[in-house]
């Protein structure tokens, strides 16, 4: 018998893909066990959403990210008392240059070549550099870590050794041996005032680490501690490097580079003077023993003279020191009607997530897994197709009656 009015035979699953339609049944199992479950993954979403997304990730506010500038200076006076004789450093000695975008560099140590003039000289000694005649250097070679250009003659460096002259800034630096202890090590008590303004330009907030209470007496003499004055705008160089677990005195012998991290985290739905900054101190520059190739921070400077009959000299300083980066960072959050909703609609709709976890344990993990899976799913066949083929074993059963009747 052939079947034109409802099902291919042979039907791929492709045709049930297109003819078939699934739709869901409620099917209440009275079992303390699956009840259990299915309350323990609906009390693990709850959690999720109250503890996680609204409590802690705060799913009720809108956010926007801090915009901020950042103005410092640098108080402290140390002597010295070097080849250039006894000496005063202040503020516009070390701090080089004098103003800088969110950071600040205040020199620690230093080699200073006083009184060069252009002329010629005998170049330091090197592997390129040391000669034992005039045909070991080239005349007008410029080599990249030369102080100058060599003529091509063979002079005296010292009473023993000779190397190549050169055209250059005479006398050559001499940056072989490092002071130690390092010549500024009183830097350590120099102090810093950080500046710093922050606006969250979707609030309309504004608002400085300089909190309305500080007035300027209180200012004049507290210094940053975690402790006991975590709001002083105000720092010790040898506490910012000491809080991110370095030595002050080793540090500063080549130099560093420390971060000064600003973190701002304001909740608006609280009270304005709740909004204050916390510090976090870091040492961000490689310092790893195993490659300690160029450490620390340094960098050349000259101060220029002229004399009275016009010629021109300078005193050239090889600046050791710690450079410090002044970072903000943060998020101000406050009430918003749209993300609360979003964020409820999201965690009703993960009540389903249950269902389908309980369904998965109903119907494939427990022993009676074929009983639930029975009353779980029922098959119906097409309306028209049932009803055409279970009119059939009537028919025939009223002709077998009357067949039986005329028997």
């Amino acid at each position: 018998m052939s079947n034109s009015g409802g099902y291919c035979c042979g039907c791929s699953s492709l045709c049930q893909l297109l003819f078939e339609y699934d739709t869901p049944r409620i099917v209440h199992i009275k079992s303390r066990k699956v009840g259990l479950i299915n309350r323990l993954f609906q009390m693990g979403i709850l959690a999720y959403v109250i503890g996680w997304v609204f409590v802690w990730k705060k799913g009720y506010q809108e956010f926007d990210t801090v915009i901020s500038s950042v103005t410092t200076k640098v108080k402290g006076i140390t002597v010295t008392n070097d080849s250039m004789g006894v000496r005063i450093w202040d503020v516009a000695d070390y701090i080089i240059p004098p103003q800088e975008e969110t950071s600040f560099f205040v020199m620690t140590n230093m080699i200073v070549t006083p009184d060069q003039e252009q002329g010629h000289c005998a170049e330091m000694p090197g592997p390129s550099t040391t000669c034992t005649s005039d045909k070991n250097c080239t005349k007008g070679l410029v080599n990249i870590k030369s102080n100058g250009v060599q003529t091509g003659r063979c002079v005296a460096f010292n009473g023993t050794l000779q190397t190549c002259e050169v055209l250059a800034w005479c006398p050559v630096e001499n940056d072989q041996t490092l002071p130690k202890p390092a010549l500024l090590k009183d830097a350590e008590n120099f102090t810093v005032l950080v500046k710093n303004n922050i606006q969250y330009p979707r609030f309309n907030f504004t608002k400085r680490n300089i909190l309305p209470h500080i007035n300027s007496t209180y200012l004049q003499q507290c210094i940053f501690h975690r402790l006991t004055d975590p709001e002083c705008p105000i720092f010790r160089l040898g506490d910012i490097v000491q809080e991110a677990g370095e030595n002050f005195q080793d540090m500063a012998i080549e130099g560093g580079v420390m971060g000064i991290q600003i973190k701002w985290e304001c909740d608006l739905d609280q009270l304005w003077s709740k909004c204050v900054p916390r510090y976090i101190f870091r040492r961000l520059d490689n310092k790893d023993p195993d490659n300690n190739v160029a450490p620390g921070y340094n960098f050349r400077f000259s101060k220029y003279y002229k004399s009275a009959n016009g010629t021109e000299s300078r005193t050239l300083i090889k600046a050791y020191g710690i450079r410090f980066d002044v970072m903000v960072f943060g998020k101000a959050g406050k009430f918003n009607i749209i993300p609360t909703m979003i964020n409820i609609g999201s965690g009703l709709a993960l009540f389903g997530v249950a269902t389908v976890l309980c369904d998965i344990i109903v119907l494939y993990l427990l022993k009676k897994r074929f009983y639930y899976r029975e009353k779980k799913y029922k098959y119906v066949e097409d309306y028209e197709f049932a009803e055409k083929f279970n009119a059939a074993p009537i028919v025939i059963s009223i002709q077998c009656g009357l067949a039986l009747f005329d028997l």
